[in-house]
């Protein structure tokens, strides 16, 4: 049996930036261990399948090389991206559904815009343990689907070791530092090392709680967020009512086949 899989350098206007993600069209759903076998495989902060269902519309699900996710941006985008430019979708919106819920993706301008659910953050008391697997003692500490840590700027973020076997023994999905940026106006970096991704790229499923966060700090409902991370991620964030509009890029690196 043969598959065709992309992978696509997703919240990046070139390669070798933003975060990777493959992508696999299918006509049929494969068995999950299957899926999950492949997400292993690659080796990539997610995998990213999707089959027709509906009037024009597909199913969507993401793994990480350890489990399958609720929610993801980046490679949604990839899916999107895969769709627009090699699969040849002509509507102007696409319409995934997913264990997040309609998730909707459409072209723009600046890339491609998506919509997300927006997940407010509560304020809670840092666990001891999260502050020690940081080394830090955060400005504040939220929580929603990730521990949310704010931090006082930049330069603080940029020096933050994580240790990542403390941290993969918390109990939500992972941990997002934040602060604000020198040149934008926020700055994030995410670890998630129960999913087997001590630090991930980019994350657009973070955004979608970071981005009500300094919304409503910053009094303004459309922000210019920078990932972090050693490949780094340009995001453009929109506040809108209950939803976070997610604005990137995504250029191809490869394209193949799977063969099993």
């Amino acid at each position: 049996m043969e598959l065709s899989i992309y992978q696509v350098d997703a919240f990046a206007a070139e390669v070798f930036a933003g975060n990777p993600a493959a992508v696999c069209p299918l006509d049929t759903w494969l068995p999950d261990a299957l899926m999950q076998r492949i997400a292993e495989e690659n080796n990539l902060s997610e995998t990213a399948f999707f089959a027709p269902e509906g009037r024009g519309g597909y199913r969507l699900r993401w793994f990480t090389p350890e489990a399958e996710v609720d929610l993801c941006g980046h490679a949604t985008l990839a899916a999107a991206h895969v769709l627009f430019k090699h699969l040849s979708y002509t509507r102007s919106v696409i319409h995934f559904e997913t264990r997040g819920g309609t998730l909707k993706v459409e072209r723009s301008e600046r890339g491609y815009k998506m919509r997300f659910p927006s997940t407010v953050p509560k304020p809670i008391n840092c666990p001891q343990n999260l502050a020690d697997a940081l080394g830090i003692t955060p400005v504040q500490t939220l929580a929603a689907f990730d521990y949310i840590v704010v931090l006082d700027s930049e330069a603080e973020l940029k020096r933050v070791t994580p240790n990542f076997t403390r941290l993969a023994e918390l109990d939500l999905r992972g941990v997002v530092i934040t602060a604000p940026g020198d040149r934008c106006d926020f700055v994030s970096r995410c670890f998630f090392p129960k999913l087997r991704v001590n630090e991930d790229p980019v994350t657009g499923s973070a955004h979608c709680e970071l981005a009500p966060y300094w919304s409503r700090v910053l009094g303004k409902s459309t922000l210019n967020a920078v990932q972090l991370s050693q490949r780094r991620g340009v995001l453009t964030c929109e506040v809108v009512n209950n939803e976070v509009i997610l604005i990137g890029q995504a250029v191809d690196y490869m394209r193949g086949q799977i063969i099993f």
